[in-house]
């Protein structure tokens, strides 16, 4: 089965000489497979006489059209189409009563679209787009018999009530300018603010308004917000973004005690750790982004997760990545470090009501320190030290070293394509060489140079920053959350990215993060923050990867073992065998 998909955001025909028609063999040949749309100028593509021959794909300067082959399997199976040369969606996530049912796989492959559908806000259309609103029997009859059925009947006959939290929340403030009050009030349909507001930790910021709130702050209010309405399907859109492990945790616990009450649960979630604790079944979604998204048959949540890293799926044969994402086992970490970039000692910083302290520490070249600890006990003060942002109340700290710094909000007021912005921080390092293959085309900022700096997504915003911090000349890296909004596959390829770039330039780097994944693949040693947040944080380290996992996981009270599979971290589910053992042995994080 062959698709033809048009990228609208990427075609320019102002800017090009029509090589997709001119070199088309069949167009050459007198037959009309593309044709060139009056008003537009943009071409539209006959899939039936399509020959697949790929020309027009190379020949298209911006990258904007995408033709391949799909399994014949998938005939008749098409569930939405946008359009003749638009997005298709294959199958659809089955919400199942009293379970959370997962969803894992990249941006831009129809979560979006199949929470439409799952609605009924939009009616499935099972790719034929010139009809408007099918009949809702004839689209039931296209399902197999199963849970997916019964629930699109369910949706047909009585409608059901959804409720969304967003993935990009730090848009709220956007949209609601008032305070978080008056926001979860308005939403409340079961009277139990309070109650969240206990649970979520945010009583004490419910009279701010939203634009006063940090992305952490925000994801909670966002939580309330959708916790609180009535509702039959509740769809999470990367809950765990700007969380620490003691609120992700939290969330995870919260989230299962509404599968209790009997209602149904989507998540999309990226933090793998966080996805395999809390899910009780998984759906596989893979394609090509924005042009056409397959979900695979639900199936257990380990299984699940290990395919995906592995690349592979059995039940459709498939190969959805070219190497499978590796996690270190038995290897002591740290063994190529070099000498000492940065030290500081006995640094001390007030901030309002905050106080920060920290030991002596140093980082060394061909180093990567992970950054862990509880929100707001002074991590990005400590980086912002560090890079001279802020200057230190007590204490020193080596300043000689030069520093490329990513913030933790990422945003552009760049003027101009992805392409003008990497020529403008990077000159013409980015578009060749070590670099180019061990960071850009990994990140896939070779797919945005086209797109303007200012529409990029927040994914798509985060791969850029990453790569423009990594293409500077510095001595030292500090990334702060570079796995915000970015897909789980996109994080792992961003670990890697850090860590070649640190060996082979014999460079360091400083990387704050939640996600014990990435900290776990990204890293040699480990600086961890303890205290309370907002009140007083306190950095020890660096310090083993072992001793400072064990350190910041027993103030968390989890435990993490190793997959026998795939050797990633899993949690352990709290007061299981595994879980007391390890808490008698101090290992709470097990490396081997």
């Amino acid at each position: 089965m062959r698709v033809a998909v048009l990228l609208e955001d990427r075609c320019q025909p102002k800017k090009c000489n029509a090589e997709c028609w001119a070199f088309c063999p069949p167009v050459r040949n007198g037959i009309e497979c593309i044709v060139l749309d009056d008003s537009s100028g943009k071409p539209l593509v006959s899939e039936p006489l399509c020959i697949g021959c790929g020309i027009c794909v190379n020949k298209c300067p911006f990258d904007a059209l995408i033709i391949t082959n799909l399994p014949e399997e998938l005939d008749g199976e098409m569930t939405h189409r946008y359009g003749e040369n638009g997005f298709r969606l294959f199958r659809l996530p089955a919400p199942r009563e009293e379970q959370v049912v997962g969803i894992l796989g990249p941006n831009g492959m129809g979560k979006s679209t199949a929470i439409n559908l799952l609605s009924g806000s939009l009616r499935p259309n099972l790719g034929d787009w010139t009809i408007d609103s099918r009949d809702w029997h004839e689209i039931i009859e296209s399902f197999p018999r199963g849970e997916l059925r019964d629930y699109l009947s369910m949706v047909a006959e009585e409608g059901v009530k959804i409720a969304v939290k967003p993935q990009y929340i730090d848009k709220l403030p956007k949209i609601f300018d008032g305070k978080a009050m008056e926001l979860l009030a308005r939403v409340d349909d079961r009277g139990e603010l309070d109650h969240y507001a206990e649970l979520l930790a945010i009583d004490h910021i419910l009279d701010r308004t939203l634009g006063q709130l940090s992305g952490g702050e925000l994801q909670r209010v966002a939580m309330a917000a959708t916790l609180l309405k009535e509702a039959d399907v509740y769809f999470f859109d990367e809950p765990s973004s700007y969380l620490d492990i003691h609120e992700r945790m939290r969330v995870v616990r919260i989230i299962q005690d509404m599968v209790e009450r009997g209602k149904r649960i989507l998540v999309v979630e990226h933090d793998l750790a966080i996805l395999d604790v809390l899910c009780d079944l998984l759906h596989v979604v893979y394609g090509e982004r924005a042009a056409f998204g397959i979900f695979t048959p639900a199936r257990s949540t380990r299984t699940a997760i290990n395919a995906y890293l592995d690349g592979f799926l059995p039940e459709e044969n498939v190969r959805i990545r070219d190497k499978p994402i590796q996690f270190l086992r038995g290897r002591v970490r740290g063994e190529e470090v070099g000498q000492t970039i940065l030290s500081w000692g006995d640094m001390e910083k007030t901030l309002g009501d905050f106080n920060l302290k920290t030991g002596e520490g140093q980082v060394r070249s061909a180093e990567v320190v992970g950054v862990v600890g509880p929100n707001a006990t002074g991590k990005t003060t400590m980086v912002k030290m560090i890079a001279g942002e802020i200057e230190p109340d007590q204490g020193w700290c080596t300043m000689d070293a030069e520093i490329s710094y990513k913030p933790q909000h990422v945003s552009t007021d760049f003027d101009g394509t992805v392409q003008d912005w990497l020529d403008t921080e990077l000159g013409g390092k980015w578009r060749s060489g070590e670099f180019n293959t061990q960071v850009i085309r990994p990140l896939q900022v070779d797919q945005l140079l086209e797109l303007r700096a200012k529409k990029l997504s927040g994914g798509e915003l985060q791969a850029v920053s990453i790569a423009i911090c990594l293409g500077k000349e510095a001595d030292l890296y500090l990334l702060d959350e570079p796995s915000a909004h970015l897909d789980a596959n996109a994080r792992m390829e961003a670990a890697k990215a850090i860590r070649r770039t640190m060996e082979s330039n014999e460079k360091a780097a400083m990387v704050i993060d939640h996600d014990i994944y990435f900290i776990d693949i990204v890293s040699d040693s480990l600086l961890v923050f303890d205290g309370k947040g907002g009140s007083h944080g306190n950095a020890q380290g660096p310090m083993s990867l072992r001793k400072g996992m064990n350190r910041f996981l027993s103030d968390v009270d989890v435990t993490f073992r190793r997959d026998h599979e795939s050797f990633r971290p899993r949690i352990n589910k709290p007061g299981s065998r595994k879980d007391r053992e390890q808490k008698v042995s101090g290992e709470y994080f097990y490396l081997e």
